[in-house]
């Protein structure tokens, strides 16, 4: 009897166990396709990969693109890290993580870029694609212009924060890519996302991965991602001695696994990895944003432009035949000498050392006491060299080369010393000039022949540079 009354109370407790279970475990989360792909960041050697080019959703890795295109808007002078942006109801309104930012409110831009690369604000996010380009989906376009010129091939964003949405796709492979490029690229704002705390403006916020950050040796970054629909996510860097591995997991069933599985990924890398190899930096993709004054298109494909028709209207002027300019000089001479004429053709006190001899009778007004003479020097004996008609544009050392615009005086200077050292063979001697304008500051290297600016332009372009040839009087 005993025996027949246990059996309900243990299918019982099995019927609880599975409910729990059910409440417990996020069923979607568990179910969310695996993926990974380990990288070296300094080659762009695939360490490892499994289901790495399959379309799965990306969750908060998406914040990645977000923060790489702002720093790309503050660096080509579209927006100002201390620009107040104003949050719409959209951004105020997103689901969390969030940073708890109202409608109407304003708030500096540096503090929403805290807030998303530490905090994962996703309203944070939304407030900085509609503070770049005026909606958050005109700024998913630029999402996905920025991934295709990144190289990122099967990723497709539909929003600045991440969150589930249909068509909202990428893969482990794409965001590896993405993470080193946001290393390479602005290594100047990748500290955030090494920082365990940060000061979002309205208040102090705190890493989401933390834990890895203070466990993993050498873990520096970078980005954490959770929906049900995605799983846990995470792109993760760590440097030792020299070398540095980028691993990304999409589909983790929790935060715990993810992190000891990336961290498993991360030492896999580190083993595999060359102890030496040459550092091959990606190339940076062409920028597609607007300038500071709004001009779609964007400053770096104008430069482009600019240095494209420099090279193919600008032609070299011809050198003026001697026997037709010569007259012309000549005829400039006889006037320049009558005029000294006229002028030393009045009585020159005998003690004046300027006093010419022969000069012809005249009989001019007496002149005032008063009047005091300046002594006037012989023109010089070749005509041609001493009368200009309009300066050389072609032998002269009146021309430049623009290497980009900036958006702090200090970036520039730091570009042009960088360049200068880079490329000492064809700008020795040349003046480094930093110069200010509405949306920026220009670095330009000034005081070069056309020749060495045209050559000095090609050499950078080569060099995956930007830079464009300053013609004389161009306004540098």
């Amino acid at each position: 009897m005993k025996a027949r009354s246990s059996q309900p109370i243990r299918w019982g407790l099995v019927a609880l166990a599975t409910i729990w279970m059910l409440i417990i475990v996020p069923l979607s989360a568990a179910a969310a396709p695996y993926a990974a792909l380990v990288m070296d960041a300094r080659s762009g050697e695939v360490l490892h990969s499994r289901n790495a080019d399959t379309r799965l959703h990306p969750a908060s890795l998406t914040k990645m693109m977000t923060l790489y295109i702002a720093f790309e808007a503050v660096e080509n002078g579209e927006i100002g890290l201390d620009t107040r942006v104003r949050i719409s109801k959209h951004a105020a309104s997103e689901p969390p993580s969030k940073l708890g930012l109202r409608a109407g409110q304003t708030i500096r831009f540096r503090y929403l870029l805290r807030a998303a690369a530490v905090k994962s604000a996703n309203d944070a996010a939304t407030a900085i694609g509609e503070a770049i380009e005026g909606s958050e989906a005109k700024f998913a376009r630029r999402m996905n212009r920025t991934a295709k010129a990144i190289g990122m091939t099967r990723t497709t964003f539909k929003n600045a924060h991440g969150l589930t949405e249909s068509g909202h796709l990428s893969t482990a492979r794409d965001m590896t890519t993405l993470g080193r490029h946001l290393f390479y690229d602005y290594p100047e704002y990748y500290n955030l996302f090494s920082r365990i705390t940060a000061n979002a403006g309205v208040k102090k916020v705190y890493h989401t991965n933390r834990r890895l950050l203070r466990n993993y040796r050498g873990a520096d970054g970078i980005k954490t991602g959770y929906t049900r629909a995605a799983g846990f996510n995470l792109t993760a860097s760590a440097e030792r001695g020299g070398e540095r591995i980028i691993a990304t997991v999409f589909g983790g069933r929790s935060t715990a696994t993810r992190n000891a599985k990336v961290a498993e990924l991360l030492d896999l890398g580190f083993r595999r990895a060359p102890s030496r190899v040459a550092v091959h930096k990606p190339r940076r993709p062409a920028y597609m944003g607007k300038v500071g004054d709004g001009t779609p298109g964007g400053y770096g494909k104008r430069v482009r432009l600019v240095a494209a028709a420099a090279v193919k209207k600008s032609l070299r002027p011809q050198a003026r035949p001697v026997a037709e300019t010569a007259p012309v000089a000549l005829a400039a001479k006889e006037d320049i000498e009558e005029a000294i004429k006229a002028a030393q053709g009045v009585e020159i006190a005998p003690d004046r050392e300027t006093q010419t001899a022969a000069l012809p009778k005249v009989n001019p007004e007496a002149r005032p006491k008063d009047l005091v003479l300046a002594s006037v020097q012989e023109p010089a004996a070749d005509p041609v060299q001493e009368v200009v008609t309009r300066i050389s544009t072609s032998g002269g050392r009146n021309w430049g080369i623009n290497v980009g615009r900036y958006p702090s005086q200090y970036k520039a200077r730091k570009v042009l010393l960088k360049t200068a050292l880079n490329e000492m063979s064809t700008l020795d001697g040349s003046l480094r000039k930093v110069v200010k304008r509405r949306s920026g500051f220009d670095a330009n290297f000034m005081g070069l022949s056309r020749e060495t600016a045209d050559l000095a332009c090609r050499r950078l372009q080569a060099k995956q540079v930007t830079c464009f040839m300053i013609e004389p009087g161009g306004g540098a």
